[in-house]
Parts: C-alpha cells; sequence; structure tokens
C-alpha cells in the first residue's frame, strides 16, 4: 500500500495493529496456560477476550473503510512474540514457576505497551481525519488496553513479585 496521506497511514496503523493483535493473541493464550498464579491465569484470560474484541473492532474499522484487515503484517510484535517464546512460554531454563510467572506478566506488559502506543496513534489520526466514530471505538481500545496493563502491574506487585522472591 502507498502512503500518501494521513488516511493512508491511518488505514496502515489499523493493519498494524490488527496483525499485531492476532500475533498476540495467539502468544497470551500460551503464556495463560504456562502461568501457575490464579490470579495471573484470570487475567491472561480477560486478555485474549479483549485482545480478540480488539480484532473485531479493528477489524470493522478497516472494513467499513474498504480496506483489507490483513493488509499488513506486524513485525514489531512478531519479535515481542519471540521474545516472550523464549523469555516465558519456552523458557526451559526457567525452573521456578513463581519466576515464570513474573517473565510471563514481563512478556505480556512488552506486549501491551506496543498496543498502548499503536491504539493511541490510531486514535489520534482518527480525531484528526473526523472520524469521531472510529476514535471513540479506538479509545475505548485503548482504554481497555491500559486496564489490562494496570492489572499486570497490580498482579505483579501484590502477588507474583513476591512468591518469586521466596
Amino acid at each position: 500500500m502507498s502512503i500518501a496521506t494521513l488516511k493512508d497511514l491511518y488505514i496502515d496503523q489499523l493493519q498494524d495493529i490488527y496483525s499485531a493483535d492476532q500475533q498476540s493473541l495467539v502468544a497470551t493464550r500460551k503464556m495463560r496456560d504456562r502461568a501457575t498464579s490464579e490470579s495471573l491465569k484470570n487475567a491472561l484470560q480477560a486478555g485474549t477476550e479483549g485482545i480478540q474484541r480488539g480484532i473485531e473492532q479493528v477489524g470493522g474499522i478497516i472494513k467499513k473503510h474498504d480496506a483489507n484487515p490483513t493488509g499488513e503484517f506486524c513485525k514489531g510484535m512478531e519479535g515481542l512474540v519471540k521474545e516472550a517464546h523464549a523469555r516465558a512460554i519456552d523458557a526451559e531454563d526457567i525452573k521456578d514457576e513463581d519466576v515464570r510467572d513474573a517473565s510471563i506478566i514481563t512478556q505480556y506488559q512488552y506486549m501491551t505497551h506496543y498496543g498502548i502506543a499503536g491504539y493511541g496513534t490510531a486514535a489520534s489520526f482518527a480525531r484528526r481525519l473526523g472520524l469521531e466514530e472510529d476514535a471513540k471505538i479506538l479509545q475505548e481500545c485503548l482504554d481497555n488496553t491500559y486496564g489490562g496493563d494496570r492489572t499486570m502491574t497490580e498482579i505483579a506487585t501484590g502477588e507474583v513479585n513476591r512468591e518469586a522472591m521466596a
């Protein structure tokens, strides 16, 4: 896709978010399956549900603009997912389950922060383009992503990091 206008860039960014969310959904499910803390498992389950909603919402926005949701592959999230595999999902060198849970939170938050940047940028572009309905949906996705990040911080500081120190 040629990017000549802010609208072109907006669609490109939405496609990037769509791809990033699809990749992070798979990784989040795997992290959920490896987690041992019940509160972490529950938060990751809620995260998968939120990511799935984001995929549906962003896909709908892209289609509304007569574009293909799968028109872009997010290399940034690809790298973050590889890190999640290496440092949490497949990290056989992490023997302590509590330390693995702490690593899972770390990797999830890296992916979440990528999502925060993407949703925030896209919402800003939508507002500038006068696409208020799009902006509202993207702001909701952004708020939900921030909420998931805060939940992970609460779990880390309230339980998991303490257990990993024991």
